[in-house]
């Protein structure tokens, strides 16, 4: 089972290190850090950095209602310990919805965590933790959040890691109503990322820099009060009735699954859904619903 799921791992990174992504000139902008977000090659990437004074970010121009958002990136090498890279979509307000990748830097040497939660009208506490099964500091990898009217799923280099469903009829409130921005940014978090604060960040080695690239959006456009979809995307149950509509009916496959499930057991490193010393009188009720 190892095996084939490593096979599968790398047959699909392959497949995605060849894929298209958009121009940052023409779909983001620095959000905040001054000259520390730079556009650079052309557009074709990104970069974030962080120093004593301050970290930086930027942001899409456009707001989406469902899509799937590809982001390639190269975290911060070395001595990391500290540093928060993220990759994130939210709405605005104190009822916001989000959908986080973080990832916590660590000493040379040491794994990052990757980070991940999803917050529906401002409440989130549904974390999942990740080790990855490779160095996401010595090259480029892409990070998928696939956002349908039925699911959430986080991916990596193509393979999932985790999906959250839609079971709104079972009283779980799902994203699925406010339009959301992509958001990334690069900050100092040494007050609790690494070792729960224990390892403090060192500016000696600043800046601390983490790149992106091929930043693509196949989502649909919030505008006044409206989403534009891509062509082809279907939204109407009658639509989609024995056709395929690509992300917008998105939903695992079998494989997918069993790459979903090898992955969390092989590298999570912490699940909400089984955290009972958080919840002593019982688990969320998404965690109990498949």
């Amino acid at each position: 089972m190892r095996t084939v799921a490593v096979i599968g791992i790398v047959a699909m990174a392959c497949l995605v290190a060849v894929a298209q992504g958009g121009n940052f000139f023409q779909d983001a902008e620095i959000s905040w850090g001054q000259d520390r977000g730079k556009i650079v090659d052309g557009g074709r990437g990104l970069d974030l950095t962080l120093d004593r004074s301050s970290g930086s970010g930027f942001q899409s121009k456009n707001e989406y209602l469902f899509g799937k958002i590809d982001m390639q990136i190269k975290l911060v090498p070395g001595n990391s310990a500290g540093t928060v890279t993220t990759f994130y979509l939210s709405s605005q307000g104190s009822t916001h919805d989000e959908i986080d990748f973080e990832f916590l830097g660590n000493v040379t040497g040491e794994p990052y965590t990757l980070h991940t939660n999803v917050f529906t009208q401002g409440q989130g506490q549904r974390e999942q933790q990740f080790r990855l099964w490779f160095d996401p500091t010595q090259s480029f990898h892409t990070y998928s959040i696939i956002w349908n009217p039925q699911h959430v799923i986080f991916a990596v280099d193509g393979t999932p890691i985790r999906d959250f469903k839609n079971h709104e009829a079972r009283g779980v409130a799902f994203p699925k109503s406010q339009p959301m921005r992509v958001y990334a940014s690069l900050w100092n978090a040494d007050d609790w990322a690494t070792q729960g604060g224990r390892v403090k960040a060192d500016w000696s080695k600043a800046p601390f820099v983490a790149s992106f690239r091929n930043y693509n959006a196949d989502a649909c456009v919030w505008s006044n009060g409206a989403r534009r979809c891509p062509v082809g995307t279907m939204e109407t149950a009658a639509a989609a009735a024995g056709r395929s509509g690509g992300w917008w009916n998105q939903e695992l496959s079998d494989m997918s699954y069993r790459r979903m499930r090898w992955v969390q057991r092989k590298f999570m490193i912490y699940n909400y859904c089984t955290d009972l010393k958080r919840y002593p009188q019982g688990v969320p009720a998404e965690c109990k619903l498949r």
